[in-house]
């Protein structure tokens, strides 16, 4: 059994606890049931499911601490991995940034909005779609779809209780022409594998592949673009809005090592560093990206404001730099949104007198963290914008940009979509750095 309901796990923690000797002990099981498949030149090559179930406990003594994980529950088992984490953590040294745990918590519900399972037969399909669709245009698919269903529990000696489940379903597909001069790209994932349409998806994919074809070379230079959301949180490790979002740690900013940091010492909290119509902000509560009710220490998460208006509004503070720096700690979400308008990215292209069109980056590498400068390639589907519509497609080109330079050079923000996990809006910015060519499809 992979997902254990909330009683079910919270009577494993406790009975793990049971066995402790330690000053504090807390243990945290974690399951997940899933599915994928996996396609590429139209032809399936792997599918297969996962159901895993394991359990961390973690012992201190002290300041000392040690964590053992093992994957079978039966009681000789279980008392083996509080003996081995008592084991560890008397052998270890004391943490310079020991908290305690924490005690009992209130948490919001995320709503669940799965009314579907995303079964082998529903992969298939999906995957089927996809590639009959691009045999039937003599164009050759790629695809991954994965989903499923996971749950977290926590409990510990100080009497916290923490239970969610969740699901997600992720899609991605690449598609190129027979020649290999034409390559477009899609991707999505929902909590619903209902909402999910790999047909339409693939069809946007095989569209920008046909239109991909012969494309012409342009000089390097600042242009106005347009980047489409997987332009801007899917980029493989790095994504140029994710390397902001997720980089906004009070620590690294008050230690001198984040484009937070302010000269002289502290952070930039307070500080109006982008345009004014720049916010993002997380909601557990949010129907189409729900959150994760607790974090990895067990704080609650809650509605929280990061960028009101360009105004750097919170950092985000571990327990540890919380208490150094006197202020409440910051539970971290896993989703996050930043808010936009009405337009579609077609309108915005009807908006543009010349410009380009981005589908995706990849390959991003961070160039100074103290500026958030990055540098990286587009790719799968770029083109030439003219007197509002789409003129010819364009050889990929590198790009040296910063996220902060980025959003204060916004022409138009288009209504958000939801991509790994977030809701992202595509956006129009101007002067937007090109270095050079590439002929990589």
């Amino acid at each position: 059994m992979a997902i254990y309901s909330k009683d079910e796990a919270q009577a494993l923690l406790k009975k793990v606890l049971a066995y402790s000797t330690a000053d504090e002990c807390e243990a945290s099981l974690r399951g997940r049931t899933t599915g994928n498949i996996r396609y590429a030149r139209n032809s399936v090559s792997t599918a297969g499911s996962q159901n895993s179930v394991s359990l961390a406990v973690e012992s201190r003594f002290g300041k000392r601490s040690g964590i053992a994980t093992c994957n079978e529950f039966d009681e000789a088992a279980l008392k083996r991995c509080v003996q081995r984490a008592e084991e560890i953590a008397r052998l270890a040294p004391e943490s310079p940034e020991y908290v305690p745990f924490i005690g009992p918590q209130t948490y919001l519900n995320p709503p669940s909005s799965a009314t579907t399972q995303l079964t082998a037969a529903t992969r298939a399909q999906a995957a089927a779609d996809s590639m009959t669709l691009c045999a039937a245009k003599n164009l050759t698919a790629a695809g991954f779809l994965d989903g499923g269903t996971s749950f977290i529990a926590k409990r510990n000696s100080k009497g916290l209780e923490a239970y969610q489940q969740s699901t997600n379903t992720d899609f991605s597909v690449t598609v190129r022409t027979a020649d290999g001069r034409g390559s477009g790209y899609a991707i999505a994932d929902v909590t619903d594998p209902a909402k999910l349409n790999a047909k339409a998806l693939t069809q946007r994919a095989a569209d920008k592949a046909l239109s991909s074809v012969n494309a012409k070379a342009i000089e390097p230079g600042k242009y106005t673009v347009i980047l489409e959301p997987a332009a801007l949180m899917d980029g493989g490790d790095l994504s140029l809005l994710g390397g902001l979002i997720f980089g906004m740690g009070a620590r690294e900013a008050d230690e001198g090592r984040s484009f937070l940091s302010k000269k002289g010492g502290g952070n930039r909290k307070g500080e109006k560093l982008f345009d004014e119509r720049v916010t993002i902000y997380s909601d557990p509560l949010n129907p189409e990206v729900p959150g994760n009710a607790f974090d990895g220490d067990g704080l609650p998460t809650k509605r929280q404001t990061w960028i009101e208006k360009g105004v750097v509004k919170d950092l985000f503070y571990t327990r540890f730099w919380a208490e150094k720096s006197k202020v409440p700690a910051t539970a971290y979400p896993n989703g996050f949104i930043m808010a936009g308008g009405t337009q579609s990215t077609a309108e915005l292209i009807k908006s543009t007198a010349k410009g380009i069109l981005v589908t995706r980056l990849w390959y991003i590498r961070e160039v100074d963290p103290q500026t958030l400068l990055y540098t990286g390639l587009t790719r799968d589907g770029t083109f030439y914008i003219e007197n509002g519509a789409i003129k010819f497609p364009i050889k990929n080109l590198r790009f040296n940009e910063s996220p902060i330079i980025m959003l204060n050079n916004i022409e138009a923000i288009g209504r958000p979509q939801r991509l790994a996990g977030c809701l992202i809006p595509p956006l129009k910015i101007r002067d937007f750095t090109f270095t050079s060519l590439s002929d990589a499809i």
